[in-house]
């Protein structure tokens, strides 16, 4: 893998990343936000405008794990006695009523909303994690908190995140804010986040990392970089 850097077409500028030195990102690609019978759906939401972005995401997956960058996932979920969930009148608690809910899971298997080892919090199967992947488990928002996901891009030499997944407006966005705060730069794919609380939320977090937090490019344009188109 080369170590020179290469430009990838972005806003507010062009960004310049180092593949030996970069890393992707997958937060929360769980049935619970992407699939019918997941949480979003049982709560009356759409669970398609996430699965919208299954597709991109792979096409990127594929060709870094071919460039040899190392691919990361994070997965939120809950431990089944919720005891991480946060204390009661905590906002955590509050926004995430439903967690532990029993529904029926579509595999056949009574799942539970936002609950670790069921089918909820399992990746979709068109993102399941392959060999050498890293998959990191959190209780917030934020891939950070109380997490291992610093201490294993620091091992891995990571300076540059490529960052895809959901939500946009929630765990993307508290990732890359605290990505920011470390040091990290981090390359959102606007078409490999989503939104399912609205377009504005979206746009908004979009505008906010352009304008704060790091930069943002549309997959096709890292693809083409990465392949020398």
């Amino acid at each position: 893998m080369t170590r020179e850097r290469i430009t990838v077409p972005g806003r507010p500028e062009p960004y310049a990343l180092t593949p030996a030195r970069a890393a992707v990102l997958v937060v929360d690609m769980q049935n619970d936000f992407a699939s019918p019978g997941g949480g979003i759906d049982v709560g009356g939401g759409d669970p398609s405008v996430v699965g919208a972005i299954v597709e991109p995401i792979a096409e990127v997956l594929a060709k870094a794990r071919h460039a040899g960058i190392p691919v990361l996932h994070l997965q939120h979920g809950y431990r089944p006695d919720l005891a991480d969930l946060g204390p009661e009148g905590s906002k955590n608690r509050l926004v995430h009523a439903a967690v532990g809910q029993p529904v029926p899971a579509p595999d056949g298997t009574e799942g539970r909303v936002l609950v670790h080892d069921t089918w909820n919090t399992r990746i979709v199967d068109r993102l399941t994690p392959v060999e050498g992947d890293h998959v990191l488990r959190k209780n917030r928002f934020s891939g950070f908190h109380d997490t291992a996901l610093d201490a294993t891009l620091r091992r891995l030499g990571v300076d540059d995140l490529i960052v895809t997944g959901c939500t946009t407006s929630v765990c993307v966005e508290s990732t890359v804010r605290d990505a920011m705060f470390r040091d990290y730069r981090s390359l959102v794919l606007t078409d490999c986040v989503a939104e399912p609380q609205g377009r504005r939320h979206h746009d908004s977090t979009v505008a906010l990392v352009e304008n704060s937090f790091g930069w943002t490019a549309r997959s096709e344009d890292l693809l083409g970089a990465l392949t020398g188109r």
